[in-house]
This record gives C-alpha cells, sequence and structure tokens, in this order.
C-alpha cells in the first residue's frame, strides 16, 4: 500500500540556521502518526513544508505517492493542515469562511458534511460571528473545521489543543478518532505527552531538527531504563535517608511523599527490605507507570512539558 506520507532526506536553513536536518519518515495510511519536539525542534517546519507554507531546501516530499512540488494541486488538495498559529480572516463569518473554503481546492462545497462539521465542534451557535468576536477556543474549533471542510485524505494538526479547556480537548480527540476510522490518516504534533501516548499508534521525536527516535508508542516506553517508585507518608521527612540516597531519593510535597528512582537491574524486594530496616512512616506506596516524558527526557535531556510555545 502507498504510504500517506513519505518524507525523504528534507532539510530547510534559514540562513546560518539549520531548522531541519536531512530528515527521513513514513507515514502509513490509516495511522495516527505523532511527531514530537521540543521547541526549536523542526516540527512546524517540517509541517510547512509538507503542506507548501513554505518551500523545501533539500529532500522530497510525497503524499499518497505524489510529489508536493511536481503535483503541488493534487498534494495539496489531499492534505488538510491546522496550523499551530492562529489565522483568520475577520472579513468573514464562520458561516460564510466554511461555505467558501472547499473551494480554494477546487473542491465543491458538502452541504452536509459541513454541516456535521458544524455540529460536531460545537459552531453552530457562533455562525454569523466574524471572527474578532471568538474567543481563542472557538478560533481553534473553527480552524479544524476549516482544514477538514474539503474532506483531505491526510489531516496535519500543529498543537491542536494548545491553550483550550478540557471538555474541547476531549470532544476534539472523539472526532479525530472517528475520522480515523473512517479512513483518514493523521499526523499530530503536541506538548501534552498524554495526548500522544492516548492516541498515536507510532510516534516520532525530532530534537535539534533531527530525527532521534521513530518507533510504536509502547516500544518507546519499553526503552525507559530505570523506574520510579513513590513512597506517601503519614509524617513528612526532613532530608532523605542516607541509605536511599543511593536510589536518588528526592523529596516532594513538602517532605510527605519520597520518590525512588530504580535502575533497570534492581529488585524491588532489596528496596522493600531496605524501607523496612528504616521503619519510615509509610502510609502508601506506588509504581506510576513510565511514560513519554520518561523517554523525552533520555533521548534529549529537555523537559518537553516545559516548552509550550511556538516551535520552529
Amino acid at each position: 500500500m502507498t504510504p500517506a506520507l513519505e518524507i525523504d532526506h528534507l532539510s530547510k536553513s534559514f540562513g546560518a540556521a539549520e531548522a531541519v536536518k536531512d530528515l527521513s519518515l513514513s507515514i502509513e495510511a490509516g495511522e495516527i502518526f505523532g511527531l514530537l519536539g521540543p521547541n526549536g525542534a523542526g516540527k512546524s517546519t517540517t509541517i510547512n513544508m509538507i503542506s507548501g507554507v513554505c518551500r523545501i531546501g533539500q529532500g522530497a516530499v510525497r503524499v499518497f505517492g505524489y510529489d508536493t512540488v511536481r503535483q503541488y494541486r493534487l498534494t495539496r488538495r489531499l492534505v488538510g493542515v491546522m496550523h499551530q498559529e492562529i489565522v483568520t480572516d475577520h472579513f468573514f463569518t464562520i458561516d460564510l469562511a466554511l461555505k467558501i473554503h472547499s473551494g480554494y481546492y477546487g473542491v465543491a462545497d458538502d452541504r452536509i458534511w459541513r454541516q456535521l462539521l458544524i455540529e460536531r465542534l460545537g459552531l453552530g451557535p457562533h455562525l454569523h460571528k466574524s471572527m474578532h468576536k471568538l474567543s481563542g477556543g472557538l478560533k481553534r474549533r473553527f480552524m479544524v473545521a476549516k482544514a477538514l471542510v474539503h474532506k483531505p485524505r491526510l489531516l496535519i494538526l500543529d498543537e491542536p489543543t494548545a491553550g483550550v479547556d478540557v471538555e474541547l480537548r476531549r470532544t476534539l480527540w472523539q472526532f479525530v478518532r472517528e475520522i480515523n476510522e473512517s479512513g483518514t490518516t493523521v499526523l499530530l504534533t503536541t506538548h501534552y505527552l498524554e495526548e500522544a501516548e492516548q492516541m498515536c499508534g507510532r510516534i516520532a521525536i525530532m530534537n535539534d531538527g533531527r530525527l532521534v527516535a521513530l518507533e510504536r508508542t509502547e516500544e518507546l516506553l519499553s526503552r525507559i531504563d530505570g523506574r520510579s517508585l513513590l513512597l506517601y507518608l503519614e509524617t513528612p521527612l526532613d532530608r532523605v535517608p542516607d541509605p536511599l540516597v543511593t536510589w536518588n531519593g528526592q523529596l516532594e510535597q513538602d517532605g510527605r511523599r519520597l520518590r525512588l528512582c530504580l535502575p533497570g537491574e534492581t529488585a524491588v524486594g532489596e528496596v522493600l527490605q531496605c524501607l523496612a530496616q528504616l521503619q519510615l512512616p509509610i502510609r502508601d506506596l506506588e509504581r506510576p507507570r513510565p511514560g513519554l516524558e520518561e523517554v523525552f527526557l533520555q533521548l534529549t535531556g529537555l523537559n518537553l512539558n516545559n516548552n509550550q510555545g511556538g516551535s520552529l
């Protein structure tokens, strides 16, 4: 089967700054694929090259087998993009903008499909408002609808839930799952790691313009070298007991929680025996499930959740 997206040795520089460096990856039709990385990793520049917003420096991009430079009219019709930056036309209402937008791609307006987008994204009560009267969350709902109104086969969502409320986030992801099940391939970038973990079958991680990992989500999680053990204490501690320094003991929540980081070869029984000898006032303990943030930290040394702004 022809991949939905093929990126072949893609590079892009802005003056002396290299934003994307020899990037190659392939996304299969029907996937929900995650592209992660800190600010400046090159994610948005990559998306802009895929969608034709900026020129390709070197390399090639193919959408369902069609070259995005030589066959740009066709490939742009096959792709719908919600960009990270909020871009709207203040002269149009939501209703008018959605009615005419599919025509930009040479696609006839499908009233039934358009009404479905309006209903599912909660835009109905706001159809006759101009863009400058919309909240940030409503603008993002509109941008999702605009990206989908011409029925693209590949949907690209660049930070779609940045700054939106929990209800909209939940509604959006349910809708994305539904359109994916109906055959639309999805490429997602997000700083919310739990979203990528829940939504994506495969994940690529970029750092400093390069691809540093590309695996199935569960395989990425299995790469974590260590495990955490959380101890909830009846009475707070003012320092970590000396025997627990070996396991990088850290006090949290004003001394009422103690976090231990266990290397992969450490037996939990050994730790429990040490704790019993120390007679700590333990109320409860927890072994949290490792997540993508730990993988990201190991691969890049950066904390993705602390990089909430835009990216190259």
